[in-house]
């Protein structure tokens, strides 16, 4: 009982936090803007929300290159959503492919190999939506 009040007053905790900080409206409306647009080695990406934003919760977009990958496929102890933009995706997860156009929600639980790649002949964009644990 005490370990789930403790989990319980932790996450209530994280919550408070984020409702007792006031937000202006130049805060809460991103519009993508290309001049802030970073190159990666296989494309490029945009942050919407970055980890100082909000308790670590992040909103990225990734524009990928035809047949390539942002990274190999790899594990991290936070879950992740992918959501395909534009595109033709294949998505691993733990061994298996699956390949996916477009208003396709992707989802990679804790501790799970995942990686997603272009599979088409046009650049694939995606939101990659995930919340970093924070160092308090």
């Amino acid at each position: 009982m005490i370990r789930y009040t403790a989990i319980a007053t932790v996450v209530l905790s994280s919550l408070l936090a984020a409702q007792s900080r006031t937000f202006s409206m130049d805060e809460c409306v991103n519009r993508y803007d290309a001049a802030k647009v970073e190159s990666t080695k296989a494309g490029a990406q945009y942050w919407f929300a970055d980890k100082a934003f909000l308790d670590g919760r992040t909103l990225k977009m990734s524009i990928v290159r035809p047949n390539e990958a942002t990274h190999a496929p790899h594990r991290h102890e936070e879950d992740e959503f992918f959501f395909v933009l534009e595109g033709t995706a294949e998505f691993f997860l733990n061994g298996e492919k699956r390949t996916v156009g477009p208003l396709t929600s992707l989802y990679c639980p804790p501790q799970s190999e995942h990686g997603i790649r272009n599979a088409g002949t046009t650049e694939l964009k995606y939101l990659v939506i995930k919340k970093y644990r924070t160092m308090k």
